[in-house]
Parts: structure tokens; C-alpha cells; sequence
């Protein structure tokens, strides 16, 4: 086997010294669940090791790749606390670096000039699916002089690599453990296309080098590319990074993860279901990822326990129900002024300072009920009610029977009582439910539909003293003639 034939076949020693990471996500869509995972995972890894998180646009395919797309991700990220080191590099503004790159390997040997026509290309296709086999390029142009200077000048061509044909290629990779692949399995990939412009595969290996990339965390959907970038590395004298493929992210049914089971933009948790970004972020982190049984794991425990042997090699299940229920933690653990905008945000009621006073009133007895910020909005649709109030079609037989009579004794009692809190209205609904011979929560139901219109809602103590006591008897008023009469 010839250098040439398989450029520095001995791998090159892992790099040493500060830990570089980066998340590379593609313009072409929204930052969805998995690539927000794989740049946590790298954000962790650089920050426990004290090194460095880099963010790489790869907007190469210039069709597809959106100004929308990019600001989504940005803003996804940032909303998720996942701060990248220097500024965000984009792959396209590197093609002259990248193209290069190619024309040296070219002149090392280690890349060619491929002029297949696309028609030789389909037959080579066709012939594999004949022989039901996968299609693997061995150009006849590989070996067609590796110094020859007279290439043709009017004919199109490609910048192949020139990959190693005997023996194998092992990766230790970090979540997989070790892998093989026979060389004779790899094909002479292009570097550049007809055009001059430079593939994926080549940019990425160049990207990876120039900015110093250590470890390649990234999905295990992009382990056959490593087998495939490594001779590029070789080739270029370059080290090695370290590779850790995670697997991938299925549905709670086992299949691959889609829409219905989740699989939308991060905006869509944040926008449309209420997440905060601190339950994303631990939700996120124990899809594939454990320490001990510990499940509610904040990001400075993250970031000082995280390394990549706790990284499981099935493939994690993403649950909705459980992130809503982990939301639900991180709601009642959030501070009331901070809900308070984000509801006012929702509500639009942003620059309503009165009605901003009185959500941030609200949220001690709102967030322990609500398992998201929608729920938490919903929760003030009383506050802000006019009378006379609508009421849920579910609450109404509350107020049927006898409840106008106990509704006319609340409101007697509590137009008794001179300390508006929650302690003294408490006092006068007790004593209505004692004289009338019945249970507290006989009496709290028709008033809670009185004061909400719902039959649900915080405690009936709270909702009286954050409606005040003109409008909490006013409601309870509106409701005192037997519906009907």
C-alpha cells in the first residue's frame, strides 16, 4: 500500500490541550429537539472541561439555506442559555479556504481530477443495483497520472479524494466505543463540485481544523461521515479530533421522532406550549444522559458533572407529558415577577402597569396549579373579566338548586367583614357553610363559579382577595336571582 493510496494510515494522536466544541446546525429549518440537545451536550462538554463552545452556521446549500432559518436558531439558542464562545462562523463565506484546501490535496496526490460524465455515473449506478449493491465511485481518472498536467480543457470535472481501498479504519468514539470500517466499504467522495464549490463533507473537515475543533459531539446519524472525513484529515497532516456520536432522539412509541410527537421548532415550545427554557434544558439533558437518579439537575450541577461516559448508547424517548410535568417544577419554582411578564406578554399586556400589578399579585396562587405559562394565563382569565361573567356550560348546574340562597348568605357575610385578607373572608365562608348545615365545599363550589365563572380555579380565599371586595360582592351579586327567574 502506497502513501498515496492511504495517506498517514496511522491515525494522527488525539489532540491535547483545551477542549474546543461546536454545534453546526444547517439553515435549511428550525432549531428542533435533537440539535438543540447535541449543543447542549457540547456546551456542557467544553464548560466542565474549561474550554471552548464555537457555533458554526453551515449555509452552503445556498437553496435552501433561509435569513428566517438562521434567526430562528440564534434566538433559539440564546433563549436556551446555550452561549457560544467569539462570533457564530458561516460556512459559505469559507468556500475560497475550502477550495483550497482541495487543489493542495490534489497536488499532494491525495485528491483528483474525476471527469465522469453523468451518464458514465448512471451506469456505475445502474450496475450496482443490478448486482444489489451499494454504489461505491472508484473513478477510472484516479489513477490516471497523478503529475499528468495536460487534463482536458473543455470538459467539466470534479475534485475527488483519493480514499484508502485496503485494510480498515477504527474509531474510538467515545459514546459508540470502538468501530471499524473496511476501507474497500468508503468511496472517492467529491470534494468540489463541477462548479468549484466545495461539499459538505470537505468543509466541515476543514471548518473543524481551522477552528480548532477537539471533539465532534454530534448525532449518530453522522457516524459513517466520520469514516469518511478521516482520510481528509490524514491526508493533511491534521490531527485527529476525538468523535462522540449520540444516538438519536425517537417518539414515547419507539419510532423515529416527528411531528406528532414533538418534533417542532423550539419557538413552538416557548410560543405555543408555555415551556420555560430552564425545564427544556433539563428535559433535554436527561434524553441520553444520567447521573444517578437525579432528575431535576440544574446547569451549574450540568455543567460540573456532565462528561460523555454518562452518555447512553440507545436511542432516548421523548415524552411530552414528562416535560410538561418537569415544567410544571421549574413554574413553581420561578420567580413571580419574571412569570408575571411572561404572561402579560401573552395576555398583551405589556404596557397595562395596573394589570401587570395584579398578575404579579395572582402568581402565588396561580403557578402552583399550572404546568406551563399557557396555564398560567389562562388561570388570570378572571381577574380581568367583565360583568357580568360568562359561565362555563360545565359550572352552571353549580348554581342551580339551592345555590342562590347560600350565594345571598355569602354575600351577606362577607359584606360583614371589615379585614379584606384571606383569613377573614375564610372565617365568614366557614361560618355560611356551619349555619347552613353543610360542607365547606358545598358553599365554595357555587361561589367559586360566582367569582370565576369556572369551576376550577386557585383557592376561593385567594381569588376573593385578588378580585377585592367590590368586585368579589358585585359577582356574587350577579348570581343571587335563581337562573331562569
Amino acid at each position: 500500500m502506497s502513501a498515496t493510496d492511504n495517506p498517514d494510515a496511522t491515525p494522527a494522536t488525539p489532540p491535547a490541550g483545551p477542549v474546543v466544541t461546536r454545534f453546526a446546525p444547517s439553515p435549511t429549518g428550525f432549531l428542533h429537539i435533537g440539535g438543540a440537545r447535541t449543543a447542549l451536550f457540547n456546551l456542557l462538554f467544553a464548560r466542565h472541561h474549561g474550554g471552548t463552545f464555537r457555533l458554526r452556521i453551515e449555509d452552503t446549500d445556498r437553496a435552501r439555506s433561509t435569513q428566517p432559518a438562521i434567526d430562528a436558531i440564534l434566538d433559539g439558542m440564546r433563549w436556551l442559555g446555550l452561549d457560544w464562545d467569539g462570533e457564530e462562523v458561516y460556512q459559505f463565506a469559507r468556500a475560497d479556504r475550502h477550495a483550497a484546501v482541495a487543489q493542495e490535496m490534489v497536488a499532494a496526490g491525495h485528491a483528483y481530477r474525476c471527469y465522469l460524465t453523468p451518464e458514465e455515473l448512471d451506469a456505475m449506478r445502474a450496475a450496482a443495483q443490478a448486482a444489489k449493491k451499494p454504489l461505491r465511485i472508484r473513478s477510472p481518472w484516479r489513477d490516471m497520472g497523478r503529475e499528468r498536467t495536460d487534463w482536458p480543457a473543455d470538459k467539466p470535472y470534479v475534485v475527488r479524494l483519493r480514499a484508502p481501498t485496503e485494510g480498515a479504519t477504527t474509531i474510538h468514539d467515545r459514546v459508540q466505543g470502538e468501530v471499524t470500517v473496511q476501507n474497500a466499504e468508503l468511496d472517492d467522495l467529491v470534494l468540489l463540485r463541477s462548479d468549484g464549490t466545495p461539499t459538505y463533507m470537505l468543509a466541515v473537515v476543514v471548518d473543524d481544523h481551522d477552528m480548532g475543533v477537539t471533539h465532534v459531539i454530534r448525532g449518530d446519524d453522522h457516524l459513517n461521515n466520520a469514516f469518511r472525513q478521516l482520510p481528509i484529515y490524514r491526508a493533511m497532516g491534521w490531527a485527529e479530533p476525538v468523535y462522540a456520536h449520540i444516538p438519536l432522539i425517537h417518539g414515547a412509541d419507539g419510532a423515529k421522532l416527528s411531528k406528532r410527537h414533538g418534533a417542532v421548532g423550539i419557538e413552538a415550545y416557548r410560543d405555543d406550549m408555555g415551556i420555560l427554557p430552564e425545564a427544556l434544558d433539563n428535559y433535554l439533558l436527561r434524553l441520553g444522559w444520567g447521573h444517578g437518579d437525579d432528575e431535576i439537575i440544574s446547569r451549574a450541577d450540568a455543567t460540573r458533572w456532565f462528561d460523555l461516559a454518562g452518555v447512553g448508547k440507545s436511542p432516548s424517548r421523548f415524552d411530552l407529558k414528562k416535560l410538561e410535568n418537569l415544567n410544571g417544577h421549574y413554574i413553581r419554582a420561578a420567580d413571580d415577577a419574571r412569570l408575571a411578564d411572561l404572561v402579560a406578554a401573552k395576555l398583551s399586556l405589556d404596557h397595562d402597569d395596573t394589570r401587570r400589578s395584579t398578575l404579579l399579585a395572582a402568581m402565588p396562587a396561580l403557578k402552583p396549579r399550572a404546568a406551563n405559562v399557557n396555564e398560567l394565563a389562562d388561570g388570570t382569565a378572571f381577574l380581568f373579566a367583565t360583568r357580568p361573567l360568562g359561565i362555563d356550560e360545565a359550572a352552571r348546574p353549580l348554581l342551580e338548586g339551592d345555590a342562590p340562597a347560600l350565594l345571598a348568605r355569602l354575600h351577606s357575610a362577607l359584606d360583614a367583614v371589615h379585614n379584606w385578607d384571606t383569613e377573614s373572608t375564610e372565617a365568614a365562608v366557614r361560618q355560611v357553610a356551619e349555619t347552613a348545615g353543610v360542607k365547606l365545599g358545598q358553599v365554595a363550589q357555587p361561589l367559586r363559579v360566582a367569582l370565576t365563572g369556572r369551576k376550577t380555579s386557585p383557592g376561593i380565599f385567594d381569588v376573593l382577595v385578588l378580585l377585592g371586595r367590590e368586585e368579589s360582592l358585585a359577582r356574587i351579586a350577579d348570581q343571587m336571582t335563581p337562573h331562569g327567574a
